[in-house]
């Protein structure tokens, strides 16, 4: 039986749950329609804090950290890419007993949810696409280089290393993030083992685990959300356009004053966003 929590303080996963590739950190909070959040690179549910607590007055909502992200973690010798955790979606929505939850996914996220929904088969009532990773190429500058010298990254000193992921992350959001919440969002990546498990989720992801689901989205027929933050630096809000235009009667939407990290600038809005759509009439 799923417990129903109010959103904890510090935010705090839960629940453990086994499946095929490790074990998921995860949480379930409020009442009423299911819904479930995918987060993106390099963050993990932490990024829904301040989102939860407002879904969670209309909807139940499931969080999780992807494998090999925040508290979940791989099975010896699993990779932590896009395709694995389309799957592990897809066992979470079983484990959960959900017959068609709404799906929001962000960042790689929204390759995960599109490649879980498209092609593991996973139904869902809603999609929303948040500064998505889904039609490619989608890489950074960054992380191409960090595939290309990922031995150098390896090795390189871990307090350097930390440099690195602290200024990489505060390109994330367009509002300065506070010392504490920097923090938070760099904690799982601190120290020598943080910095592999970085390198590992930087290697594993691939536009070759999003080429299939793009390709199908001439198919979707669930109502569709694209939201943008209109100050994503990462991934320009063209691309939400072309992301919108590509899926059938998509909605698309764009969030003033938002970065990438359009969850963390733009808590209230993102919410607010999602519940109207959540709570629209089908077309």
């Amino acid at each position: 039986m799923t417990t129903h929590h109010s959103c904890p303080q510090p935010w705090k996963l839960r629940q453990r749950i086994p499946v095929a590739a490790g074990e998921v950190a995860a949480d379930t909070f409020g009442e009423g329609p299911p819904v479930v959040l995918v987060h993106g690179t390099p963050a993990s549910s932490y990024l829904w804090r301040n989102v939860v607590p407002r879904l969670a007055r209309h909807h139940t909502v499931h969080v999780w950290d992807l494998l090999g992200f925040g508290n979940s973690r791989l099975a010896p010798g699993a990779t932590p890419s896009i395709a694995q955790q389309a799957r592990t979606l897809a066992e979470l929505v079983e484990h959960w007993g959900l017959a068609a939850p709404a799906l929001v996914g962000h960042d790689i996220g929204g390759g995960i949810v599109m490649r879980a929904h498209l092609l593991d088969g996973v139904p869902a009532s809603r999609l929303a696409l948040l500064d998505a990773a889904v039609l490619g190429p989608w890489n950074t500058p960054f992380t191409e280089h960090q595939q290309q010298y990922a031995e150098a990254y390896r090795t390189m000193p871990p307090h350097i290393f930390d440099d690195l992921v602290t200024a990489r992350l505060r390109t994330a959001v367009h509002r300065p993030m506070s010392e504490e919440t920097a923090a938070a969002y760099r904690a799982p990546w601190a120290g020598r083992e943080g910095q592999q498990r970085w390198l590992d989720q930087v290697c594993a992801v691939t536009f070759e685990d999003t080429r299939q689901a793009v390709a199908m989205l001439d198919t979707v027929t669930a109502p569709t959300l694209v939201l943008w933050g209109a100050e994503d630096t990462w991934l320009p809000t063209t691309t939400g356009d072309r992301l919108a235009t590509a899926i059938p009667g998509a909605v698309r939407a764009t969030l003033p004053g938002a970065g990438h990290f359009i969850a963390e600038d733009r808590p209230e809005g993102t919410a607010k966003a999602l519940v109207e759509f959540f709570g629209s009439r089908a077309p």
